[in-house]
């Protein structure tokens, strides 16, 4: 089953934020756009720099009014002792959420059970908190948050401009498809 346009589960959890442990639920993700990122595991290697390039974009998703929770199948403990001592992950001012009991990742289907981790999963989660994009990696590849960015600025575009979708490697300012029978066979 698709999780695109379902509501997201209930959870609750302890997160480290800017230097504090701090609660999150999944009522902190509704009222804004957010982006929930699922990584395996800290003290790894394709993770604190898919994690680095979020934290040097940080202000470019404040900008669109999206909070980024960045959760692992750690505790946040084990959150606060690497961002303490990693150059990539001390950069961090967004939201770290610690899922040990593998709550989270199984609401988002991203659990790895004989593994106890988590996929590399991103979700943009709009202000009702629905799931409208969701993207599942393997382990070995890190995504970009540019191109994160990006659509999370066609989703924003398409939330706000009913009967317009956004084509293929569609950029902010570029021209909309309007579908109709116009279009039909015509692209």
């Amino acid at each position: 089953m698709s999780l695109i346009n379902t509501e997201i589960k209930p959870f609750a959890a302890t997160a480290l934020k800017q230097g504090k442990f701090i609660p999150v639920t999944e009522a902190d993700l509704k009222g804004k756009w957010s982006v929930v990122f699922f990584y395996p595991a800290d003290f790894t290697f394709v993770c604190p720099t898919e994690l680095e390039d979020l934290a040097e974009n940080y202000a470019a998703f404040q900008k669109l009014g999206v909070e980024i929770y960045a959760v692992s199948t750690d505790t946040h403990f084990c959150h606060k002792a690497w961002h303490d001592t990693s150059p990539a992950i001390g950069k961090i001012e967004y939201t770290m959420v610690g899922d040990p009991t593998h709550a989270i990742s199984k609401n988002f289907e991203v659990l790895i059970e004989e593994a106890g981790l988590a996929d590399r999963g991103t979700f943009i989660i709009d202000p009702a908190g629905k799931i409208q994009t969701v993207e599942v990696s393997a382990g070995g590849v890190g995504r970009d948050a540019l191109e994160l960015l990006r659509k999370i600025k066609a989703v924003q575009y398409v939330a706000s401009h009913p009967g317009e979708v956004c084509p293929a490697k569609w950029k902010e300012g570029e021209k909309t498809l309007a579908p109709s029978l116009d279009l039909v066979g015509k692209i």
